[in-house]
């Protein structure tokens, strides 16, 4: 239960949004999708932004609640720190910190040891970016394809197929008027299971911050576990130590 429920926190990955149409290039869906999300003139203002909400997990033991903190800096960095009270598993204080500075990555995590990301997880977030992968994704190498038309609950969404030059292949569906990306699938790599799992994340509850839509609920579920996390408070532009990214001095 221990390593199930850290392999899932360990599978937290946002990754950028989409859109289509049918007589469109993928080019012209992303720059669709980007405007839809509030233009590029409103995203590129953004250097910095600081999320905290809740994140709940599902398991067989019923739902855990707990805290989730993501700070985001361009072009890349990020760091996100979760905190679950596993008592009810028998397994005390779950407490992860995951950074990333743009090159290397490290996780503390009170179950499962500390150590350097590595594999799929570390290749992800170097093809990651901010304020949003549709601004430079061009520019690092990765390819975008327009897929076929599927269902997302009730609504058609049109799916863009993103292809880095390393990391995960991202299936991301973006609802056919509105525009936004409403699901993205992803396999991601799991080391505490020692292989990859696909993952899809569902976004919705989308608010506007400094004239940027964004979505403040986050569904994922795998073949590993479901949790969903519920913003509360977001911030952009904020200060923010470089040393939050890093793997602390020892």
């Amino acid at each position: 239960m221990r390593s199930t429920t850290t392999a899932l926190i360990m599978a937290l990955l946002v990754v950028g949004p989409a859109r289509a149409g049918w007589a469109q290039t993928a080019d012209e869906v992303v720059q669709k999708s980007v405007t839809a999300i509030g233009g590029r003139d409103a995203l590129v203002k953004l250097k910095s932004r600081s999320m905290a909400g809740t994140i709940a997990l599902s398991t067989p033991a019923g739902e855990l609640e707990g805290t989730i903190e993501i700070l985001n800096a361009a072009p890349n960095k990020v760091r996100t720190l979760i905190k679950v009270d596993l008592s009810s598993l028998g397994a005390g204080q779950l407490t992860i910190d995951q950074r990333f500075n743009g090159t290397a990555g490290y996780v503390m995590d009170s179950l499962q040891g500390n150590r350097d990301m590595s594999g799929g997880m570390l290749d992800n977030m170097r093809t990651n970016s901010f304020p949003h992968p549709f601004l430079s994704y061009k520019e690092m190498g990765t390819t975008a394809q327009l897929g076929g038309k599927e269902k997302v609950g009730d609504r058609d969404a049109l799916v863009v197929v993103f292809e880095p030059t390393s990391g995960s292949v991202v299936r991301t569906y973006i609802d056919a008027e509105t525009y936004l990306p409403v699901r993205t699938i992803l396999k991601v790599d799991v080391p505490q299971l020692g292989q990859e799992i696909e993952q899809a994340t569902d976004f919705s509850d989308y608010r506007v911050v400094d004239g940027v839509k964004l979505p403040f609920r986050l569904k994922a579920s795998s073949q590993v576990q479901s949790y969903t996390i519920t913003l509360t408070t977001v911030e952009n532009n904020v200060s923010i130590d470089e040393a939050l990214f890093s793997k602390p001095v020892q």
